[in-house]
This record gives structure tokens, C-alpha cells and sequence, in this order.
């Protein structure tokens, strides 16, 4: 079967729904009249990433993408341990690129943006991560545990943003074959078609996604973030739905304020 990181790929180049990949892009900084802060600084995303490796770059993002990744390198004892691959083929293909060389890492690097969002947010919020508690999409898998633990977090993710999709009511046939259609576009195969059909067609799930995520704030706030990037949060059932995700998930208010502002609610 088609990896879950490879499904939530298709999924986010595909669209959740109308404003998923401009959010995905003002994250990324390149959204136009963004909110600020994280969300504008990560424009220079390979400026940043340059400057991580060895390179002159940097300057051109005020230093936050660079900050957060130099704190989550030192946490974990080196930024050769941090998965900045993903990040920079999740920045090529949704920035201009998008060829099947990258379509591959589009996973790992939305993996690796909700790490370095919900970092950013714990950050912000005056909670810096320990070494072990470093989101799993930043921290480069070294072994077969590792691979399995992105794996489960990303299907996890995937689950969290399907079901955010029904806070108005469950999904109809004619949303359902349009995210079909446009994962086929993106290349999906098969097996990723009929999970998220078979997700889509389940009932609303919130109590289980909560119980999933609900033992690892990092975890929980990259399940929020991605919730955020599913849906437009533009009526009373989809904002009951985030708050009783946040209050199930036991985030701190500053820490949903801070991953809001940085998709650009």
C-alpha cells in the first residue's frame, strides 16, 4: 500500500478544500497579504534552509524559520537529524516546482511544516521542546521505528483532516469525487483512493482523533494545525468543531492562537 505520507501528499497538492493550498502557501510565505510573524518569514524557506547547511542564507527571513530550526537542530544534538529535505521539496513544488521528483517527498515536508508550526507555537508560547519532544515530522527518521512512528503520525493527520472535513455535516458524493478526482490527478494510486474514500464515508470520529494525539502536545498541535489547513473555519459548526478539538486536545490557548496565525485565520 501507498505510504500514509505519500497519501497526505496527494491529499494537500489535491486541495481539502478551496483554501487549503493557499493556506499551505502562506505558511510557506508566498500567500501575498499573509498575517505576519512565522507565517511571512517562512517565504525565505531556502534561504533558511541554505543557511542550515552551511550557506550564506537567512537574512532574508528576520531569522525565525532559521531560528526554529537551530533550536529544534540543538535539541536533538545536530541539524544533520532534522528532515529539511522534505521541507525544501514541499517549498519547490508548491512554489513553482511539482515534477515527480518531488511529488514523492510532498508527505515528509508537510510533516515537517506542521513540526516546525506547532514547534513554533509551543515556542511562542513561552514552551520550548525538549529534545523528546521535538514533533516527529522535523526529526529525520534514522531507524525502522522512526519510519514507523512518521508513518503512524501522518495517517493520524490524514484521519484528522478528513474528519474535520464533516464538522458541517458529512461529506457528499460530489465533494468526495472531486478530492478523488484530484488525487487521481496528482497521481495517487489505488490503494490511496479507497482509504480516503472508506475515511470520508465513516462516521465523524473527533473522540478518537483526540485519543490519538491527546498524549503528545507536539503531536496534538500538529493535529491541530492540520485540521486548520482542511477547512475554512467560516461557520458555527466548523468553529465549535476547532474549539472542541483544542479543549479535547488540551492545547493552550496560546499555543491554537499562535498555529492560527500562522495559517492566516
Amino acid at each position: 500500500m501507498t505510504g500514509f505520507s505519500d497519501i497526505l501528499g496527494a491529499l494537500m497538492q489535491s486541495g481539502m478544500s478551496s483554501s487549503s493550498t493557499g493556506r499551505l502557501k502562506n505558511v510557506l510565505g508566498a500567500g501575498g497579504s499573509g498575517s505576519g510573524g512565522f507565517s511571512s518569514s517562512l517565504g525565505g524557506i531556502g534561504e533558511a534552509l541554505s543557511g542550515m547547511l552551511g550557506g550564506a542564507g537567512g537574512a532574508g527571513i528576520g531569522g525565525m524559520l532559521q531560528d526554529v530550526l537551530g533550536d529544534a537542530g540543538k535539541a536533538l544534538g545536530g541539524g544533520n537529524k532534522l528532515a529539511v529535505g522534505g521541507l525544501g521539496a514541499l517549498a519547490g513544488a508548491l512554489l513553482g516546482g511539482g515534477g515527480s521528483a518531488v511529488k514523492g517527498a510532498l508527505g515528509g515536508g508537510i510533516m515537517a511544516v506542521l513540526g516546525a508550526m506547532a514547534y513554533s507555537a509551543f515556542k511562542g508560547a513561552g514552551q520550548k521542546p525538549a529534545a523528546q519532544e521535538v514533533p516527529v515530522g522535523l526529526r529525520q527518521p534514522e531507524t525502522r521505528q522512526d519510519e514507523e512512528e512518521l508513518e503512524k503520525s501522518a495517517e493520524l493527520v490524514l484521519k484528522a483532516m478528513i474528519n474535520a472535513a464533516k464538522a458541517d455535516g458529512q461529506i457528499d458524493n460530489a465533494e468526495i469525487e472531486r478530492i478523488v478526482g484530484k488525487l487521481e490527478a496528482a497521481g495517487a494510486g489505488s490503494d490511496a483512493r479507497d482509504f480516503v474514500i472508506n475515511e470520508m464515508n465513516k462516521p465523524m470520529d473527533l473522540d478518537g482523533i483526540v485519543a490519538a494525539a491527546r498524549h503528545n502536545p507536539t503531536l496534538a498541535a500538529q493535529v491541530y494545525a492540520a485540521s486548520l489547513l482542511a477547512i475554512e473555519v467560516d461557520t458555527p459548526a466548523e468553529r465549535q468543531y476547532m474549539q472542541q478539538l483544542a479543549d479535547g486536545l488540551g492545547l493552550p490557548p496560546e499555543v491554537t492562537a499562535n498555529l492560527e496565525k500562522t495559517v492566516g485565520l
